[in-house]
């Protein structure tokens, strides 16, 4: 079953979305041309091959002109769809069609183009064991929506914020003067009430970390040699995730080296989006 999209998350940006696309005036050129009376029915179509993600948001951008235009989502969330295939079915006032066209289509096309760039992340690290995480180099006020995507390509969500795990990285270390230190002073603030998982990007730092005793370790900027290397001296005795300078191109080469996971900003910050048009039926 894929995961429900954040319902409430994604009503507050379409509304600030309807906002900044309506203005005060409303849709000038819409409500000049088409008459108030006018229906139609158009459809949702995909122009590229790709994973849907955010077909919620067409009901709820539909929902601003109260009742007068309804979907049929043809293609749900998780929905593989070819060039040409049919997202949605669109009836009703022809005015509320067009008016929230660009809403819809702009919601819909960045979160599925992060579920298509997820989904060919797993498909090519398939049968090495190791997961596909997101980071938080998401957009602002988009998190939770981009993160969904991830999870509808099939990744796995990474920490929400900076409050629902620790993630000890090198401005921390700095700061503190060693992982040593910067791991005993969380201990001494949080006890055990979070996971703690430390950034290291030399394999003397990964001795450090495992001295430790935490959760997880992420390898920031690793070779492949390196990557097998550090998953010998940890020997499973924590959570190794793999990230930096990895590409849909070398991503199988890092998965075969052993590592937990592999977390990739580029999914929410950089994937492009699915190519999708709204055409008169």
């Amino acid at each position: 079953m894929k995961p429900a999209a954040p319902l409430a998350d994604l009503a507050r940006v379409v509304k600030s979305a309807l906002a900044e696309d309506l203005g005060e005036a409303g849709d000038v050129t819409t409500d000049a041309v088409v008459p108030v009376d006018s229906r139609m029915k158009a459809v949702i179509r995909s122009r590229d091959s790709g994973r849907i993600a955010g077909t919620d948001a067409i009901a709820l951008v539909l929902a601003h002109w109260q009742g007068a235009a309804d979907a049929r989502i043809e293609a749900r969330d998780g929905s593989d769809v070819a060039a040409g295939d049919v997202v949605a079915t669109l009836e009703g006032s022809a005015r509320a069609l067009l008016s929230g066209e660009r809403v819809m289509l702009n919601l819909l096309g960045r979160l599925s183009g992060i579920a298509t760039a997820t989904a060919a992340v797993v498909r090519a690290v398939e049968g090495t064991g190791a997961a596909v995480k997101d980071t938080r180099k998401t957009t602002p006020g988009l998190r939770a929506l981009e993160k969904h995507a991830v999870a509808v390509g099939g990744g796995v969500n990474h920490r929400f914020g900076l409050y629902d795990a620790v993630l000890v990285k090198d401005n921390h270390i700095g700061v503190a003067g060693s992982i040593a230190a910067a791991v005993d002073r969380v201990r001494s603030r949080w006890d055990r009430r979070y996971p703690i998982q430390v950034e290291v990007d030399t394999l003397a730092q990964l001795e450090e970390a495992l001295a430790c005793r935490v959760d997880a370790v992420l390898l920031d900027n690793m070779t492949p040699e390196q990557l097998r290397c550090a998953v010998a001296i940890a020997g499973k005795r924590c959570h190794l995730e793999a990230s930096g300078g990895i590409t849909l191109a070398n991503v199988r080469a890092v998965a075969e080296t052993g590592v937990d996971s592999i977390s990739l900003g580029w999914l929410t910050h950089s994937a492009r989006s699915l190519d999708l048009g709204l055409d008169v039926a």
